[in-house]
């Protein structure tokens, strides 16, 4: 029984290029389907890759209660003061609090690949801002003088919009700025910010003394209890504490999601697409060797051995399918950058796509699901060839 499968087997892969137009078909299809689910996954491992690396355990951030984003949030400079003598908030040397009070608007930018307009965070940041902020280095020039019309831009910035290189002087709105620093923060969504100092901020946008966000450097990630203790316990304070790196988990994460619900399912309507594609190639496959098929009935072989042939050659397809489709997306996507909408802060995010080795074995698995049932029911016809078809 292996010798007959082993020799329908290498019968069935050496006809492949007497029926290349089929068999290509079906390789391109499969690739393609490989392709848009690894473009999809890359895609949100890449987006996830930068909101993990965004926030620190030790940083708290405050919006105001019920406030689902810094956009919607805001108080005045009577609670920073108030928080300036909480508990568990880490020191500076000079024994100041460590933390930076801020405001966050929406600034118009261009991108440099379609030249198409972009919402990007510009944030008005205290001195301390850097230093919440981990990983943070200064890639060129300098930080922004306080009260000065100066920018610092991430790395992000950069890499995907117009206008924002160093030393360039660009128009925000009404004002023109310019460009004294290039900063990274590692990757991390920090990345795709503009910063200026808040006092110009709340100056040139008419904010008053106002602020939408806070955030503190804790002595330890527990001391966040205390901090929020402190917070529920003064009645003159509205504010909700979160750990930063959760608050980012749950502000941005819906668009990661998002980007999972739209690739999967669309590579599984391609996938459908594709199964038909290798059916129909198998079935030709079948019915051009029927009468081989048949003559090897005759002369002893069992069905079975047909009925692997047929299963192994569907499935050598999708695979060599899926590993084009797998090379290419890599070749093609991987370390590609690109932007989408951050959550509720309707603002860009700038991220890298990242083919990863999971990704490559989900395609894969697509790939051979589908040879797998394209290839089942002409195996079963290739298994139950009638010896009649000798003499057809």
């Amino acid at each position: 029984m292996i010798a007959q499968i082993g020799a329908v087997t290498m019968i069935n892969l050496r006809s492949i290029p007497q029926r290349w137009g089929m068999s290509l078909a079906t390789i391109f299809s499969i690739a393609l389907v490989v392709v848009v689910l690894l473009g999809f996954l890359s895609m949100a491992n890449g987006f996830r890759a930068t909101i993990n690396g965004s926030g620190a355990d030790d940083i708290a951030i405050m919006l105001r209660s019920g406030a689902q984003a810094e956009l919607n949030s805001g108080f005045g400079r009577d609670t920073v003061r108030l928080i300036e003598t909480a508990p568990g908030i880490a020191q500076t040397e000079d024994d100041r609090p460590l933390l930076s009070a801020e405001l966050y608007v929406i600034a118009d930018g261009r991108r440099r690949a379609s030249g198409t307009d972009a919402n990007l965070p510009l944030r008005g940041v205290g001195a301390e801002a850097a230093r919440l902020r981990d990983g943070f280095t200064l890639l060129g020039g300098r930080m922004f003088a306080e009260g000065s019309n100066e920018l610092v831009v991430g790395e992000g910035v950069i890499r995907e919009y117009e206008g924002f290189d160093l030393g360039q002087t660009i128009r925000l709105g009404q004002n023109e700025w310019n460009v004294v620093g290039v900063f990274s923060t590692g990757g991390s969504v920090f990345d795709s910010e503009i910063w200026a100092d808040v006092g110009v901020i709340q100056n040139l946008y008419q904010r008053g003394n106002a602020f939408q966000s806070m955030r503190v450097r804790l002595t330890r990630p527990e001391a966040i209890e205390e901090l929020r203790a402190y917070v529920e316990n003064e009645p003159r304070l509205d504010l909700d504490v979160n750990n930063e790196r959760e608050y980012f988990a749950q502000s941005v994460g819906g668009t990661q999601d998002l980007i999972m619900f739209v690739g999967w399912p669309l590579a599984i309507i391609m996938a459908v697409g594709a199964f038909a594609g290798a059916w129909n190639a198998m079935y030709a496959s079948v019915d051009a060797r029927l009468r081989e098929i048949a003559t090897l009935r005759a002369i002893g072989f069992a069905g079975f051995p047909a009925f692997v042939g047929t299963m192994v050659e569907s499935v050598m397809l999708a695979l060599i399918g899926g590993v084009i489709g797998a090379v290419f997306t890599y070749f093609v996507f991987n370390g590609i950058s690109a932007s989408t909408l951050g959550g509720a802060s309707f603002t860009q995010v700038v991220f890298s796509f990242a083919v990863t080795p999971a990704s490559i074995v989900s395609g894969m698995a697509l790939a051979l699901i589908v040879g797998f049932f394209g290839g089942f029911v002409p195996a079963i016809r290739a298994a139950n060839a009638p010896l009649l078809a000798v003499h057809g």
